[in-house]
């Protein structure tokens, strides 16, 4: 690739420099994200330029643009640490990862819950089927004791007195 005049590198540069502001005040395009890809497309230069290249005798060197690559990689990274982040849609990765991480742990209290009250139930059901074997023996008993006599029942005629 040859190389480029320095009046391009300079324009390039200001290019990358105002896309760089646009993308770190959170304008970033739709099919797009806050990243070095972004950042090349958004200044139309090639993505090559932020990385190291190697001489013909296979020194390493910088790439045109890598310093810049380094202060945009190093803003974002302070604006992160600062809580702020520049891309609406990691910022909503985020949130949703948030809202995910509350929903676990009211699903989990939930199921906490309901295996609980099961257990409630099952012991309810065991009483309840517990006292009803009692009652109906206890039935049996009496009507199988001889010493129980059944007194006739007798309608009430009328009322004598108050109740009060």
């Amino acid at each position: 690739m040859a190389r480029i005049s320095a009046e391009t590198r300079a324009r390039n540069e200001q290019a990358i420099r105002a896309a760089m502001e646009r993308l770190l005040s959170g304008e970033v395009p739709p099919d797009g994200s806050t990243d070095l890809k972004t950042l090349a497309r958004m200044a139309e230069v090639p993505r090559t330029g932020f990385y190291p290249k190697k001489n013909h005798d296979g020194t390493p060197r910088p790439g045109p643009y890598q310093h810049l690559a380094e202060e945009f990689e190093r803003r974002l990274t302070t604006l992160r640490q600062a809580g702020t982040i520049p891309d609406p849609k990691a910022a909503q990765i985020e949130r949703l990862k948030k809202v995910n991480a509350a929903l676990k742990k009211r699903l989990e209290q939930c199921d906490a819950e309901l295996a609980e009250l099961k257990a409630f139930k099952q012991l309810a059901l065991s009483r309840i089927a517990a006292q009803h074997l009692e009652i109906e023996r206890l039935r049996e008993q009496t009507t199988a004791s001889t010493n129980v006599t059944t007194l006739p029942r007798r309608a009430v005629t009328s009322v004598i007195g108050s109740c009060s």
